[in-house]
């Protein structure tokens, strides 16, 4: 079958442009010179563990390595090392990956745990995540095996808006997978505790997910490996990222009021302790022991638009109770204006390691390198690309992408010509959501401030995009905030969303105007009108159907703010751009919560693709880079099958396929071209990096 059906570009919203690899610091460190490489830098790797020595062979005993490389002398010595970490090399998935090295040379090996273990359950669309090594405790005169707990989002979960995060745990002498975490509840960042014994978690049990991106507020719970969903333990409420100090002591991240801290918890007393100053973001703790802990700290809030000092660097320090005023300095001595990110423990606490971009591999000037990854697909005939870049944006025929720059300050386009900027802007922020004339060469852009509905937005166009000639004709007339264009099949018409007739909310409505003039041909005609937000609309490719995302059903009481953020409450909805007849297609949570927007229909018609929040969250929001000045992320991609004849049979359509197994992603579906065109596109965009 292939890719009949065509294929969609996505980008991903906290994944740096600049790969993140995984190093490691003595405590304390002293100069950059001591900073030591762990991975082999290939591909993003990041959240890492080491992996005890009796369980390191366990693993290479089922791996066919040279003689020298399975003795176990060799492991016994320390000259070789295991590492467990999260690598996007294989499909481009995030998944987990077992790291060996030999301390007498710079080589990695690296292998899927589908290497070691088979595919049976090492195989699929998913995440895997927060690997850790449990077991190998004494019981009854014999040591225990070995186990691997992680988290994995490979079971589906058709309640809406419910996590798909499982903890399992896999035996590492055969194989043998199991499941850790209770039907119905899900759970994030899995720690074992020193003897092997005890896991905790940071779980939802109990609760739902209410659409907070940066404070989960998930309890922690405490259960022994061999034990049954029953018996495990709340120990911690409204907390998260768990992390073993001794058997009884657990420490985690919390925010209290404005800012987060790391505080350490005594399960035999109860006593629950600060360890950090309230002054500053203190995040995903790493114990050393019962009294030390290593901790990634924000002294000093940044926004966006700052050039950052080196105390608003995420950077790693390392903790004493005895000695709460003097940290020690891990990364402000080795890169003092880079982020940090996940600390970890090795050798008892004489090194810390961590994972940072390696942008110390760029010259200064340089531009970021720009590429296509093509990812694991769940449809076997879609294809899935991810892009280094926002906004992307296919042709109809799928021979052209356009997309903007991380900075929003210029508009790039791929072809079989290679890459290049076709629209440029004076500074960040100033251009997004490239769209394409459905008939000729003209592209659509969006200038202004992003996500500020009090801000101006003008669209544009590009025609001849092709040509390179960056002429640009100004489509909307009055000052308003206009965006998200796209074109009728024929590229006559364009539809929009602006704030014009919005009142003091700036509420937004679709509006309708000539494609090449825009309102030099007459004032743009309203075609939904109502206090809401319908927005991100876009045009079928082969029917007058319009599909939009809009709020129209939030209820009356609902709050005007979602966690301090953007609105909630964005369904998906079909208009009839003849009779202006309108359907609700998608909701997120069954109360109409949620977030289901950025809708495209698929090039046959058949499907409506969405960035939704419709799986929760995969990971630790402040876990994760680019956090704290991004927008609520979108979610994942979903698709959902409808009726492409009869508009009022796709009425709250059910069912729904996830796509995506990421933090968060934007997206294009481009029609299906030949394969010869398709290889072109991706020679262009490889030379062009």
């Amino acid at each position: 079958m292939g890719e009949s059906r065509g294929s969609i570009a996505f980008f991903a919203c906290y994944r740096p442009p600049v790969p993140l690899d995984i190093f490691c610091c003595p405590a304390p460190a002293s100069s950059r010179e001591e900073e030591r490489h762990l991975t082999d830098g290939v591909s993003y790797n990041y959240n890492c563990q080491p992996i005890p020595s009796a369980a390191l062979k366990s693993i290479v005993k089922h791996l066919d390595l040279a003689p020298e490389a399975v003795e176990e002398a060799a492991i016994d010595s320390g000259r070789l090392t295991g590492l467990v970490f999260v690598s996007e090399r294989q499909h481009h998935l995030e998944t987990l990956h077992i790291g060996l090295r030999f301390d007498d040379g710079d080589e990695v090996w690296v292998f899927t745990l589908g290497d070691i273990y088979g595919g049976d359950f090492f195989s699929g669309a998913r995440l895997e995540d927060s690997g850790c090594i449990a077991g190998g405790y004494e019981v009854d005169g014999h040591t225990a095996d070995h186990y691997l707990v992680f988290v994995s989002t490979k079971e589906p979960v058709q309640e809406r808006r419910s996590p798909w995060n499982v903890v399992y745990k896999t035996n590492l002498r055969t194989g043998e997978t199991e499941r850790l975490t209770p039907p119905g509840t899900s759970d994030l960042s899995p720690s074992v505790s020193p003897s092997g014994k005890r896991v905790a978690v940071a779980s939802f049990q109990g609760k739902k997910w209410d659409g907070e991106v940066k404070d989960l507020l998930t309890n922690i719970y405490v259960m022994d490996l061999e034990s049954t969903y029953l018996e495990r333990e709340r120990v911690i409420e409204n907390a998260g990222w768990p992390s073993w100090g001794s058997e009884t002591v657990l420490f985690f991240h919390k925010k209290v009021g404005d800012n987060w801290g790391v505080f350490r918890h005594d399960l035999s007393t109860g006593e629950t302790l600060r360890v950090t100053p309230e002054a500053f973001d203190a995040v995903t703790p790493a114990a050393i022991d019962e009294s030390r802990v290593a901790v990634a700290t924000i002294r000093q809030k940044s926004v966006f638009t700052d050039v950052r000092v080196e105390a608003q660097y995420r950077h790693i320090e390392v903790f004493d109770m005895g000695l709460p005023e003097e940290p020690l300095q891990i990364t402000r001595c080795t890169k003092p204006k880079g982020d940090h990110y996940n600390p970890f423990v090795m050798d008892g606490g004489k090194y810390i390691g961590y994972h940072r971009c390696k942008s110390d591999h760029l010259e200064h000037g340089d531009d970021v390198p720009r590429r296509f990854d093509k990812l694991q697909s769940h449809h076997e005939d879609i294809g899935l690309f991810r892009v280094a870049g926002a906004f992307p944006a296919f042709s109809k025929d799928g021979s052209k992408l356009a997309f903007v720059d991380n900075e929003f300050k210029a508009v790039w386009l791929a072809d079989s010509d290679g890459m290049r900027v076709v629209f440029e802007t004076d500074g960040p922020d100033g251009v997004f959501s490239p769209v394409w004339n459905q008939k000729k060469d003209i592209l659509y852009v969006c200038m202004g401030p992003s996500f500020k509905a009090n801000e101006i937005l003008e669209i544009y166009a590009i025609p001849h995009v092709s040509s390179g000639a960056r002429e640009r004709r100004l489509l909307t007339k009055g000052k308003f905030n206009n965006a998200f264009p796209s074109t009728n099949s024929d590229g006559t018409k364009l539809v929009f969303r602006s704030t014009r007739n919005g009142g003091d909310k700036k509420y937004k409505n679709l509006y309708m105007m000539d494609a090449e003039i825009g309102e030099d041909g007459g004032e743009a005609e309203r075609i939904t009108e109502g206090d809401w937000i319908d927005t991100h609309c876009q045009w079928s490719p082969d029917r007058d159907w319009i599909v939009f995302s809009s709020n129209r059903d939030k209820p009356a009481d609902a709050p005007e703010r979602d966690h301090g953020m953007d609105p909630g409450y964005f369904a998906v909805y079909l208009m009839n751009a003849i009779d202006r007849s309108v359907v609700r297609v998608i909701r997120s949570g069954y109360d109409f919560s949620g977030h289901v927007n950025h809708p495209v229909f698929s090039p046959d018609g058949r499907s409506i693709v969405v960035t939704a929040d419709l799986a929760a969250v995969s990971a630790d929001p402040m876990s994760l880079p680019l956090l704290l000045h991004s927008q609520r992320p979108y979610g994942d991609i979903f698709t959902v099958d409808i009726d492409p004849d009869d508009m009022e049979k796709n009425q709250d359509v059910e069912e729904f396929a996830r796509v995506t197994h990421s933090s968060g992603t934007s997206w294009s579906w481009r029609r299906s071209t030949p394969r010869r065109a398709r290889m072109r596109i991706m020679m262009g965009v490889k030379a062009g990096t």
